[in-house]
């Protein structure tokens, strides 16, 4: 094994599973790398509402905007 790697058990249900082997196609990574990217967006998004600031997805045909709340 190499220096500052760990190795775990991840336990998903067949429809966690699904949603990771589908990006996993999606985007030609490796469940690994799709975790890792998961993981560093999802401690990106929380440093920023620690901040105070608002996540949203904007749909730039419409100019609408939608609110994600982190629990």
């Amino acid at each position: 094994m190499l220096a500052g790697k760990k190795t775990m058990t991840l336990n998903l249900t067949d429809a966690e599973m699904a949603v990771l082997d589908e990006l996993c196609a999606k985007k030609d990574l490796s469940k690994t790398a799709v975790l890792r990217q998961a993981l560093r967006l999802l401690r990106r998004v929380d440093e920023q509402l620690e901040k105070g600031e608002k996540l949203f997805f904007e749909n730039p045909a419409t100019q609408g905007r939608t609110e994600v709340l982190m629990l």
